[in-house]
């Protein structure tokens, strides 16, 4: 995959679908996850909890079980035909340790399903477009504290899911970094991840065509200049169409990131779309990855060519 280029679109969502709830990453908050299921259930789905989701691994407290309970929590929640849709309970840490343990023929056989996630799940987004070829949901976690205090952010995921149609335009509060328009196709996540993804065999080459979504949480500026510098030191970002920029949560104030970002990204001389409201923020707002769409940085709206599931 040399280019960005639109990928195969799941099924929307219908009442009665079954979705599995799978913890790739760091342990779930028990009384968080029960919350996120009732409002899956309120929402007429059927949620289902992988077996390993509560586990905690042994030794490494950040670990929600062992990578190979992980693993195949996900593969088989992934390859059972009665499950519609996969949501991740929650971030944190672990996709890294596991991803190279999924069977990843197996899962493109079992076809093409919604998958949810983002933070640590950066590295199954890129798995899944690399692996798989198919359009991800960049949005809310099951046992995400935004997402069981949040009705924007539930009510954004929920038309995501169930009337896609509904979602053609992304609407954001933020304002133009570097103005102008752009066409390419979604992509990115969270950027310490993605910076950590280079050279590995999940990950695309390059954001190459692409209207790439950046955002991170709890950074040192410096370390965020670090990840920015690695990934245009490797070329990645060459040839991207434009950026989205989401949440800065838990790093510092906004004015010295925002000035990071304009020395790091302003070069690039492609539109840049600031504080676009996806991330970790609160009332955080769900973006297809994969879909092929217009950016207006001026307007602070992402337009999809077609909805995020078909």
């Amino acid at each position: 995959m040399s280019r960005a280029e639109p990928l195969r679109r799941p099924h929307r969502l219908a009442p009665g679908a079954r979705v599995a709830v799978v913890a790739p990453s760091g342990p779930v908050p028990e009384e968080r996850l029960r919350a996120g299921l009732d409002v899956l259930r309120g929402w007429d789905l059927d949620p289902v909890v992988a077996p390993h989701v509560l586990d905690r691994h042994g030794r490494f407290g950040y670990l929600a079980g062992s990578d190979a309970d992980r693993a195949a929590d996900l593969q088989s929640a992934w390859c059972d035909p009665d499950v519609d849709a996969v949501i991740c309970a929650r971030g944190g840490y672990g996709v890294q340790r596991m991803v190279d343990a999924l069977d990843w023929e197996a899962m493109r056989a079992a076809g093409p399903k919604v998958f949810v996630g983002f933070s640590d799940i950066t590295s199954l987004h890129e798995a899944f477009a690399v692996r798989l070829g198919l359009v991800t949901l960049h949005g809310p976690m099951a046992a995400g504290l935004d997402f069981v205090k949040s009705t924007r952010a539930q009510d954004h995921l929920r038309a995501t899911l169930l009337a896609p149609d509904t979602v053609r335009t992304i609407v954001s509060d933020g304002t133009a970094l570097v103005p102008g328009r752009a066409r390419g196709v979604t992509l990115g996540g969270c950027l310490s991840l993605l910076a950590a993804d280079l050279g590995t065999p999940h990950a695309r080459p390059s954001a190459r065509g692409g209207l790439l979504c950046l955002e991170d949480v709890g950074e040192e500026t410096y370390r965020l200049d670090r990840y920015l510098t690695q990934l245009l030191r490797a070329g990645w970002l060459d040839g991207v169409a434009g950026l989205l920029l989401g949440s800065w949560a838990q790093c510092e104030p906004y004015d010295g990131v925002r000035a990071l970002l304009a020395d790091r990204l302003g070069g690039l001389g492609v539109p840049v779309a600031e504080q676009f409201g996806f991330g970790h923020c609160d009332d955080a707002l769900t973006v297809p990855f994969g879909v092929a769409a217009e950016l207006d940085a001026d307007a602070g709206t992402l337009t999809l060519e077609e909805p995020a599931l078909a």
